[in-house]
C-alpha cells in the first residue's frame, strides 16, 4: 500500500493488558511559536526522525486541510480615508452571513431583526473584494482598497499542550526498539533540529512511562528508608538493620544484569519483581541476623555467632530461595498472550534471587562480623541495667 502515491500505510498492534491507547508507538508534540510555526517545526523534526533507524514511520497528527479566507485590514490606510474598521467587519458579516441589527417586542415576545445582503450570495473571495465601504467623506470605495484578502489552509483543530501551541506527532518504532530508547532518540534529535524557543512534550504511553520512572525512583527511596526504620525498631539497633540491607544492592544489580542478558527492559512487571526480590532478601537476612544476635546474647563472639547462624539458617534460606526460583520458572518458560510480561517478572525473580541467595549466605555473615562489633549485645545491656539497679538499691 505504501508504494501507491498518496497513501500512507502503517500497522499498529494491541497490548497484552488491553490498555486503551497503548501500542500506538511514540506520541509527542512540538510546542512553541505562534500561528503555524509549531507545525513547521514539527515537519522539520519529522523529516529528521524519518532518517533514524529507530523509527519505521513518523507521521503528523495535524493537517492544514480546512480552507479559510483571511482578511487583513490596513489600519493606516483606513484611518487616512476615514474608514472605521468596525464598519469593515459589519459589512463583511452582513454580506457573507447576517448580523443582529436589533430586537422588537410584541406581546412580551422578543423578535430578532437580522440584517443580510441581498442579491447573489457571496461564495467567492473575489466577491468580498468587490464589496464597498463608506469613507469619512461619504464616498464608497472597494474593500480591496483598505484590506487584503487571501485564501489559506488551516488546521481543523488548534491543539495546545501546557498552554502552548502544539503540533502532535506519532512515530512507529522499528522492531526491537523500546519506548524509552525511542524517547531518548527523540530528545537528542530535537536538540539539533528544532529552532530556539521550541520544545517537545511526550504524550500517551511515553508520558506515563516518564512519570512512572520518576515515581519509581522516589518510591524505592521511600521504601528503603521505611524498611530501614522498621528493621531498626524491630532489632532495636541500626547496625542490625544495615547488615540486613547490605545484600539488597547486590541482589538488585544481579536482577538488572539478568534483564539485560535476556534482552528485557525495566518496566512495570520487572519493577514488581524488584519489590518482591527486596522482600525475600530482607526475610533471609532477618533469619540469619536474628539468630546471630541470640547467639551473642548467650555469650558467643561476633565471628562465632555469624558462622553458627549462617550454618544453622542454611536450610530455611535455601528452601525459600529454591521454592521461589521453581515458582518463577513457569513465568520464563510460558508462552502465549502476555508471555512477554510474565517473562520480565520471571527473569527478575530467577536471576536476581538466584544470586541474592548466595549473597545472603555469604555477605550477611561477613557484614555481621564487620559491623556487629559496633553495637553491644543485648545481654551486655541487660547486665549493665541489672548492675545499675543493684547500685541504686544499695544507695537506698
Amino acid at each position: 500500500m505504501s508504494s501507491t502515491p498518496g497513501i500512507s500505510a502503517f500497522v499498529t498492534g494491541g497490548n497484552s493488558l488491553g490498555i486503551r491507547g497503548a501500542g500506538q508507538g511514540l506520541k509527542f508534540a512540538v510546542t512553541g511559536g505562534v500561528g503555524a510555526e509549531a507545525e513547521a517545526a514539527a515537519r522539520t523534526l519529522i523529516n529528521a526522525l524519518s532518517e533514524s533507524p529507530s523509527f519505521s514511520i513518523v507521521r503528523p497528527d495535524f493537517s492544514a486541510s480546512k480552507p479559510q479566507v483571511s482578511i487583513d485590514v490596513d489600519r493606516e490606510t483606513a484611518s487616512l480615508l476615514g474608514v472605521d474598521p468596525d464598519a469593515v467587519t459589519l459589512t463583511i458579516n452582513a454580506m457573507a452571513d447576517e448580523v443582529l441589527a436589533g430586537e422588537v417586542f410584541e406581546d412580551d415576545n422578543s423578535i430578532e431583526i437580522l440584517l443580510s445582503g441581498g442579491g447573489d450570495p457571496v461564495d467567492d473571495p473575489t466577491d468580498l473584494a468587490n464589496l464597498f465601504v463608506r469613507t469619512g467623506s461619504g464616498a464608497f470605495i472597494p474593500l480591496s482598497s483598505v484590506a487584503s484578502i487571501r485564501e489559506e489552509a488551516v488546521a481543523e483543530v488548534l491543539t495546545r499542550e501546557e498552554r502552548r501551541r502544539a503540533a502532535p506527532v506519532t512515530a512507529n518504532m522499528a522492531p526491537g526498539v523500546t519506548l524509552s530508547e525511542a524517547a531518548a532518540t527523540l530528545e537528542e534529535t530535537a536538540k539539533t533540529v528544532l529552532p530556539e524557543g521550541f520544545a517537545t512534550i511526550l504524550l500517551g504511553e511515553a508520558k506515563v512511562l516518564a512519570q512512572s520512572e520518576n515515581a519509581t525512583l522516589l518510591v524505592f527511596a521511600f521504601a528503603g528508608v521505611i524498611v530501614f526504620l522498621v528493621l531498626s525498631a524491630q532489632f532495636e539497633s541500626f547496625v542490625s538493620a544495615v547488615v540486613i540491607m547490605a545484600t539488597a544492592p547486590f541482589g538488585l544489580a544481579a536482577a538488572i544484569y539478568a534483564i539485560n542478558l535476556t534482552g528485557g527492559s525495566i518496566n512495570y512487571f520487572s519493577q514488581i519483581g524488584l519489590v518482591l526480590l527486596i522482600g525475600v532478601m530482607a526475610k533471609n537476612g532477618i533469619l540469619i541476623v536474628e539468630f546471630a544476635n541470640q547467639l551473642r546474647d548467650r555469650g558467643m563472639s561476633v565471628r562465632d555467632a555469624a558462622e553458627a547462624a549462617a550454618m544453622t539458617r542454611l536450610r530455611p534460606v535455601l528452601m525459600t530461595g529454591l521454592s521461589t526460583l521453581l515458582g518463577g520458572l513457569p513465568l520464563i518458560l510460558g508462552s502465549g498472550a502476555g508471555a512477554e510480561s510474565r517473562s520480565a517478572l520471571g527473569w527478575v525473580v530467577v536471576g536476581g534471587l538466584g544470586f541474592a541467595t548466595l549473597f545472603t549466605l555469604f555477605l550477611t555473615p561477613v557484614a555481621f562480623s564487620l559491623l556487629a562489633g559496633l553495637s553491644r549485645a543485648r545481654s551486655d545491656e541487660t547486665a549493665a541495667a541489672e548492675i545499675e539497679l543493684a547500685d541504686a538499691s544499695r544507695l537506698q
